[in-house]
Formats: structure tokens, C-alpha cells, sequence
């Protein structure tokens, strides 16, 4: 079977959990003989692993295409949509285009990232989709979270075939409910359209179900999974257990994340206790609210800022770290804490993130429940006994979470949507 994929990022250039998500499942379903594999991204960078797929960058590729008319949609298309919901669409894609971003080989260019003009980005995206779905044979069509959902319409109502939608996040998730209406409508627009929904947990398969008003037989949840760990990084020094314990939070410093509640917790373990530093490592637009939060608790001396971190920096602080905290206020999913768990972190999570759905050994608390967390990093660092058998146990359970089980899954969902649409 033939997937044309669409996706934003790609290891080893990676700015989420988006393009870790991405390729974690892609190498999954590579380990099944006759699974095919075209992954589009706006921009490869040259260096990202494409051993086990192909990739192909939109801005790469030169825009050309044909004025179709009615009777070429009717005859092709007809079969999966009503040919005026096309002219419709493609209307629209058009009505935003600028060649301002169109180089001299026909080709748009992208940044790679996620500029000031996104929406732009994403409407050029998916007007290269169009071309990449004439040109790139292919069964099915599978665009990764709402960046995507354009290109892969488009992308349907070119080629015919079907379309998955792969929900890794919603806004409701990244905004706390304040919703942005633009990207609130290409999410919904995108799930609409699609015949089939993934989502990363039964988290996010309830909030489409409820806040995007779809069938519950459309969406299927496929938790994420982990990547085993290499030599380079099993080869890595352990820093822990040298002086002072330390606790990590590690990911966007933005309100979805609860950097808050990691910050007032820490205020309130090291009123107990001195033996013990906090780790934030990340970036985002909370950041200097946080520096200003734990200077106002007067806790500067004890807390750390690292800045972004990626690739084998990440496993190097997990090697230096005791206890590993996620304390996030909607969490669709969330593979850092399984990361963590690999290294033999004990890990804490909100009770409000999709991995807590299949973690029965990371502590679980109420992302608001400064007390309870407080608590659950004391212990930890406090009780050996009890910090061994967490990381003991975690350790045995992330290692049986393979993300070749949920490309599985995925390959069901694909034969099954085929089925339907024939």
C-alpha cells in the first residue's frame, strides 16, 4: 500500500512533538514489507533519514497546473465528492495565493518553521499539494495535525483517493479553550472532509467528538509510542546521584504546558527541603514570566533555565536527572515522559494528558493540584525504595510501547477506509 503523507517537521530539524510523532510512526509502519511511504514536508533541511521512506519538499516543487473543467472533475471525482465543494475549495486556495513567494524555477519557498505568516504557509502548502498529488501514485492520503488539513483536501480532490487526518493536538488544547477561530475552522474543515480521524488519545478523540461535531465511528484513537534509544544515547554518562538531586521539566514554556504549577510545586519542595535544583528546559512565550515567577518565590538560586534543547541534548539532561515532571493543563498525548521512563526517570504527569491512559507506572496528579505534585516530588527524591520501583517498573513499560504496534493500527484504519470508499 502506497500512503502519501503530509507533515510540518521532520527529525533531525524539529521545533514540537510534532516531527517526533511523525517519524516515530512512519518507521513503525516501514517494518510492515509492502507499506510505501511518501513523506511531504515545506521544507527538508537534507540531512533527515530517508531510509525507510521517501521525502519530497514542497518547495521544491515547481507550481504548474491545469484549469480543470466540470466534466474532467465529475468523471473522476464524483465518486467521493460533490464536483461544486471542488471548485469551491479551489476557488478559495487560489483567492489567497501570491507569487511574491515563487522563485525563479516556479518553485513557492517556505521557511521550515512556523512564521509570523503561517496561515499563509499553510494555504501555499496546499496549493503544492495539488501538484505533489498529480505527480506522487499513491492509495491514501494521511495529513499530520491541522497545518495539513488544507494539503491534504486539496490533495483528495485531486487525486480522488481518500483521506486520513492524523489530530495530534487541537487548539482547545494550545490556547486553554480561547479558541482562534481561523485555525479552529481548518481543523474542523480538515476533519469534515476526511474519512477517517486519528487521534493521539481517547483525550483528543473526545474533544473532536464533542467541540468538532463528528461521527464517533469516523475517529479511532492510536496512541503514540517511543523510539528505542540508540547506543550513542545508551552509551551516554548517568550524572545522577552525584551531590544534589535535580528535577526536570522539559518542553514549551507556554501555557498549555502548566509551567506555572512546576514553578509554585518547586517553591514548595524546597521549603522543605535544599537538597534539590529545578530544571526548565525549553523556550516559548512564558519564559521570562517564569524567571520573574521563580525570582518573585524567591527560589532563583535553586532553578534553572536551559533554554531549547533537542536530539541528544534532551538524553543528556534525562541522564542527569531524578525525577521528571509534566504537569500540562491539556496534553493531547505527550512522549517526553516515556523518553524520560527509558532513561529510568520516574516520571509525574497530569491526569489531563493522553499518555496517562497507558502509563499505569508514572505518578499521576491533577495539573492544578500544587500540593499533590509538591508531594509526589518530595517522595521521589526523598524515599529510595519508592524513586527504584517507579523507575524499575516504567522502565519494563515504556519498553513494550513500540511505535511499530500503532503503525499497525494505522494500517488497519487505512484498509478499512479503502473498503468503504470502493
Amino acid at each position: 500500500m502506497k500512503a502519501l503523507m503530509y507533515g510540518w517537521e521532520f527529525p533531525p530539524h524539529i521545533l514540537g512533538g510534532l516531527g517526533t510523532a511523525s517519524y516515530g510512526l512512519i518507521k513503525g509502519m516501514s517494518l510492515q514489507p509492502d507499506m510505501d511511504i511518501t513523506f511531504v514536508m515545506p521544507k527538508p533541511f537534507g540531512d533527515e533519514d530517508q531510509s525507510f521512506l521517501q521525502i519530497i519538499g514542497a518547495c521544491n516543487t515547481p507550481i504548474v497546473w491545469k484549469d480543470l473543467d466540470h466534466s474532467y472533475v465529475s468523471s473522476r471525482l464524483s465518486k467521493y465528492t460533490d464536483p461544486q465543494k471542488y471548485f469551491q475549495l479551489r476557488n478559495h486556495i487560489f483567492a489567497d495565493f501570491s507569487f511574491k513567494h515563487v522563485n525563479d524555477l516556479g518553485c513557492i519557498e517556505f521557511s521550515g518553521r512556523y512564521p509570523n505568516n503561517l496561515l499563509e504557509e499553510i494555504n501555499n502548502y496546499s496549493i503544492t499539494a495539488g501538484v505533489i498529488a498529480r505527480a506522487e501514485d499513491h492509495d491514501i492520503i494521511h495529513a499530520h495535525d491541522w497545518l495539513t488539513y488544507p494539503a491534504g483536501i486539496h490533495s483528495k480532490m485531486i487525486s480522488g483517493k481518500p483521506l486520513v487526518v492524523h489530530v495530534h493536538a487541537t487548539d482547545y488544547d494550545r490556547s486553554r479553550g480561547n479558541v482562534n477561530p481561523d485555525v479552529y475552522h481548518i481543523e474542523k474543515n480538515g476533519m469534515d472532509f476526511a474519512d477517517h480521524i486519528i487521534t493521539v488519545s481517547n483525550l483528543t478523540r473526545l474533544t473532536v467528538i464533542e467541540k468538532y461535531h463528528q461521527d464517533p465511528s469516523k475517529v479511532t484513537t492510536v496512541h503514540n509510542a517511543v523510539e528505542p534509544l540508540s547506543k550513542e544515547i545508551l552509551s551516554l554518562p548517568d550524572k545522577r546521584g552525584v551531590g544534589e538531586k535535580m528535577v526536570t521539566f522539559l518542553g514549551r514554556i507556554t501555557m498549555q504546558k502548566g509551567p506555572e504549577y512546576f514553578v509554585e510545586a518547586a517553591a514548595k519542595v524546597l521549603a522543605k527541603t535544599k537538597n534539590v535544583r529545578f530544571i526548565m528546559a525549553g523556550s516559548g512565550d512564558m519564559m521570562n514570566k517564569m524567571i520573574r515567577l521563580a525570582a518573585t518565590r524567591n527560589i532563583s538560586d535553586r532553578f534553572h533555565f536551559t533554554g531549547f534543547m533537542k536530539g541528544k541534548q534532551v538524553y543528556e539532561i534525562f541522564k542527569a536527572s531524578d525525577v521528571y515532571v509534566m504537569p500540562s493543563v491539556s496534553e493531547p498525548f505527550g512522549i517526553s515522559p516515556l523518553e524520560a521512563m527509558q532513561c529510568g526517570v520516574p516520571s509525574i504527569i497530569s491526569k489531563q494528558s493522553g499518555c496517562a491512559e497507558i502509563l499505569d507506572y508514572a505518578i499521576k496528579v491533577d495539573f492544578w493540584d500544587i500540593e499533590a505534585l509538591a508531594d509526589a516530588i518530595y517522595g521521589l527524591i526523598t524515599y529510595p525504595m519508592f524513586h527504584s520501583f517507579i523507575k524499575e517498573e516504567g522502565l519494563k513499560e515504556v519498553n513494550n510501547i513500540k511505535w511499530e504496534y500503532a503503525g499497525r493500527k494505522v494500517r488497519r484504519i487505512y484498509e478499512q477506509v479503502n473498503t468503504n470508499v470502493k
